[in-house]
């Protein structure tokens, strides 16, 4: 087995083999990933909260159950959970000062299922306000920085699950995706991330959105390590509002990582359906990047239109706004909110019953269009975002906030789309930049609930053009 000092460079899967096996017990994996933790922390902005009591406590009762036959793939496995998720008596900010010392009472379900699969958490991960923006930085831990160049963003608003794996302080983590949180990270942090299917996953007991965009999913380095996640987290809930359908019987997501997708047609476009948006040459260079190695793996890739008109903007607009009014505030504490945020809400007290309705049944008639535009594919191929990894200063907040929104969107073209259908979609990290070694990544859709084949797909990519060993320098 790997040496004690490189534990963190295992992958998920490999690490519970190692405590099956007996090679490492899971106090010792939790204190490696902690001492981990405490080296980089305090650089990379990973965690609003560490939990190590709790993370140790929970090792040692893993210690005493390992010695049970039938142990779930993921057991004393270090993980984290997003800070936008509840977590009984861990303090849960959601990013921000208003909520500095919450402290839930309840698990959100997807926290019961990581807890169930045996996963341990060492804590919270960092989280821009509410979950509002593509980048993260917040007035309570400040910014998520790129493991790959500390002065660059690591996206969002998943950008502090994604330092965490990317600099091995966890080898999975807990993720969420409302307009690309799961992909944006991914794409900067050189990433596998699944933006699972609208109800693969419960967000209950307490969900607060209207417009059902929001999904929680896995981040990880490795194709078979998020399917492994996924497969912890995935299955509705009574009451869920939505339910995807399940596996046939005796099939998971991580057995599909390990089959072949067979011959597929795959649809490509790299015009995003916003209007007065660029697409950088370098990102373009990674999707022909990946065009070039799906042909080459035999796979059918043909140009197709863009599948959504530029009126999804707006439509988009509207509901995020009415969603970021979620977090109900005492008095007084809306002064505390970022000035991003509060624009968003005070654009969302604006918006009308009937606007709202508009915009909701605009997203439903673009969503049936595109997906029965695509049906005739696989999966969708585009960039995943439309310029490269940008400089914390790129999305600062002390202008005009329009102005901040209007580089967001441009930043994240390709990824809300998807939200709206409530289709799977990954982010697959095949390309990064020859100068300066920065990862670019390419995003699959799938079809309606079929992660299965992108994580085929992704499983058979990541063999062919395997990425692994680009960590060597951030694992060391």
């Amino acid at each position: 087995m790997t040496a004690p000092t490189q534990l963190h460079a295992l992958g998920a899967l490999e690490q519970a083999a190692a405590v099956r096996k007996g090679e490492v017990g899971p106090v010792e994996l939790v204190r490696h990933h902690l001492d981990r933790v405490e080296r980089y922390d305090e650089r990379f902005g990973a965690f609003v909260t560490v939990t190590p009591d709790a993370a140790l406590a929970g090792a040692a009762a893993a210690q005493e159950r390992r010695v049970d036959g039938d142990l779930p793939p993921l057991f004393g496995v270090p993980t984290a959970v997003k800070d936008l998720v509840d977590t009984a008596g861990v303090r849960t900010t959601y990013g921000s000062k208003a909520f500095a010392s919450h402290v839930p009472e309840a698990d959100a379900y997807s926290v019961t299922r990581l807890r169930e699969a045996g996963t341990i958490s060492l804590g919270k991960t960092n989280t821009p306000e509410f979950g509002c923006c593509c980048y993260t930085d917040n007035d309570v831990t400040g910014p998520a920085r790129n493991p790959w160049d500390p002065a660059l963003s690591a996206g969002g608003s998943s950008g502090g699950a994604a330092v965490a794996v990317a600099l091995g302080l966890v080898p999975v983590a807990h993720a969420s995706d409302g307009g690309g949180s799961i992909r944006i990270p991914a794409s900067v942090c050189g990433l596998f991330g699944i933006k699972p299917s609208r109800g693969r996953v419960s967000s209950g007991p307490a969900g607060i959105e209207v417009n059902g965009l929001s999904v929680q999913g896995p981040l990880a380095r490795g194709v078979r390590d998020a399917a492994a996640l996924l497969d912890a987290l995935a299955g509705p809930e009574q009451g869920d509002p939505h339910w995807a359908p399940p596996l046939p019987p005796g099939e998971t997501f991580l057995s599909h990582a390990e089959r072949s997708p067979g011959r597929l047609r795959i649809g490509r476009y790299a015009r995003p359906a916003a209007e007065g948006v660029t697409v950088d040459p370098v990102c373009m260079a990674a999707w022909e990047h990946a065009s070039r190695l799906l042909e080459g793996l035999g796979h059918i890739v043909e140009d197709i239109p863009t599948p959504f008109g530029p009126e999804i903007s707006g439509h988009f607009v509207t509901a995020w706004g009415v969603q970021s009014l979620g977090h109900a505030l005492d008095a007084g504490a809306e002064e505390l909110l970022r000035p991003v945020t509060r624009a968003w809400r005070e654009f969302g007290r604006g918006v009308s019953g009937e606007q709202l309705a508009a915009a909701i049944t605009g997203m439903h008639r673009a969503a049936r269009h595109a997906v029965r535009a695509t049906s005739g594919y696989d999966a969708v191929l585009t960039p995943t975002l439309a310029t490269l990894p940008q400089p914390h200063e790129f999305f600062d907040e002390s202008g005009d906030p329009l102005d901040n929104l209007r580089r967001q969107s441009a930043f994240s073209a390709f990824t809300s789309p998807y939200n709206m259908t409530g289709q799977p979609a990954v982010n697959v990290p095949l390309y990064w930049t020859p100068q300066s070694g920065i990862p670019v990544g390419v995003s699959l859709v799938g079809r309606p609930a079929d992660e299965a084949t992108l994580i085929a797909l992704s499983a058979q990519l990541e063999e062919a053009h395997p990425w692994h060993d680009r960590y060597a320098r951030l694992l060391s």
